[in-house]
């Protein structure tokens, strides 16, 4: 991940003050919330850069987003194919992709980072980040769990830097969490506010404490999913149909865990652990962090507490 930091983040450069409107849009990371956070940001006529360390990982992004754009597109324009057609084109035109921040963020009124929950790393990004950008770009972190001062704190611009957690997948999910800290500007969390509201999302403005709002309360719930499940009081099949059944869940928590990923739900685990070690059911369970180092994570894989063809 050094390596990502380094290959994206060279040289240092000024440029002109831009003004409080989101028009220009740069995404770090191309994984499946940064290319959703793309797509429907392109969605939404602004113009996107999305940043990653190799050509290869972002080809693979665009068609994805592309793939995307046609299941939409078979729904939304059944009717009308060349509207479709049209409404693809215009998506795919506001997107450029680069392996080279140096060439994007100088011109760019947000940046939004999507890459892997490690304070550290998203520390080292936005540090060299933070000598690339213009003095009022704003900063965000997708982080699901990381304090956002933390991540702030390796950078000059307190007052334009906050946090905007988007829920996958990011084309469907209603809910962005935007965290601003005790340095956010008023400005620049209306900002986020208003950017969220133009990618037709519902923001809701949280504090910056640990796992915000959702995950302070959904965590909890998962992890006492695992545990009932290891205490031997229900299969993990018979719990999924309680919780989908019973209290009308599209997911179980076991199915959930799957499709968000095993890896980045043990990263919010143990994150919550650290920040509030007291609580019990911020520990991870023994079975859990043993599926984790056997690579075992979820759809991605082929294999969680399900098996994936």
């Amino acid at each position: 991940m050094a390596f990502f930091i380094h290959q994206i983040c060279r040289g240092f450069s000024s440029s002109a003050v831009r003004n409080a409107v989101i028009k220009h849009v740069t995404v770090i990371g191309s994984g499946q919330l940064g290319a959703g956070i793309a797509q429907t940001a392109a969605s939404t006529g602004h113009s996107v850069a999305l940043v990653d360390i190799n050509d290869d990982i972002l080809k693979k992004a665009i068609k994805g987003i592309e793939g995307n754009l046609k299941r939409v597109v078979k729904k939304k324009f059944a009717d009308q194919p060349e509207a479709g057609e049209e409404f693809i084109q215009m998506v795919m035109q506001n997107v450029s992709t680069s392996t080279d921040a140096e060439s994007v963020v100088q011109d760019t009124d947000i940046v939004v980072e999507a890459i892997v929950e490690n304070l550290k790393i998203k520390q080292d990004l936005f540090g060299w980040l933070d000598k690339l950008a213009p003095a009022l770009t704003i900063f965000a972190s997708n982080t699901s769990s990381i304090p956002i001062t933390d991540i702030a704190s390796s950078t000059s611009r307190l007052d334009r830097f906050g946090g905007l957690h988007f829920f996958n997948p990011v084309t469907i999910m209603k809910l962005v969490e935007v965290i601003a800290t005790s340095e956010t500007s008023q400005e620049t969390l209306d900002s986020l506010l208003n950017f969220s509201k133009s990618l037709g999302k519902i923001p809701v403005s949280c504090k910056d404490t640990p796992g915000f709002i959702v995950n302070r309360l959904y965590t909890p719930y998962l992890v006492d999913a695992m545990k009932l499940h290891e205490r031997g009081h229900g299969s993990i099949e018979d719990i999924d149909t309680v919780i989908k059944l019973g209290l009308g869940n599209p997911m179980g928590p076991f199915e959930l865990m799957d499709h968000i990923g095993l890896d980045t739900m043990k990263s919010i685990i143990d994150s919550l652990h650290v920040a509030i070690p007291d609580h019990p059911l911020f520990t991870p369970p023994e079975l859990f962090t043993k599926m984790v180092a056997e690579g075992k994570l979820g759809r991605k894989t082929g294999e969680g507490f399900y098996k994936y063809k």
